[in-house]
């Protein structure tokens, strides 16, 4: 993937994600995680804003696994 394509993905993702429920929240985390993995392989530069995006989508994947724990 050209990195043209890689930034144009990147921000289809984001569009997608504004406003966006949890479930479509976390639906998505893994194709932000993956767009981010093919820039750091490509070496292309992922913006500091893209990388806050996928912290913060892989925390709710992470706290939505321990929202069904029974207590």
């Amino acid at each position: 993937m050209s990195t043209s394509n890689l930034y144009s993905e990147a921000a289809r993702l984001e569009e997608k994600l504004q406003g966006a429920c949890l479930e479509t929240r976390l639906a998505l985390q893994p194709s932000v995680t993956k767009v981010i993995d093919r820039m750091r392989q490509q070496g292309v530069h992922v913006p500091s804003r893209l990388r806050r995006l996928d912290a913060a989508l892989c925390e709710d994947a992470m706290e939505a696994q321990f929202d069904n724990l029974p207590v």
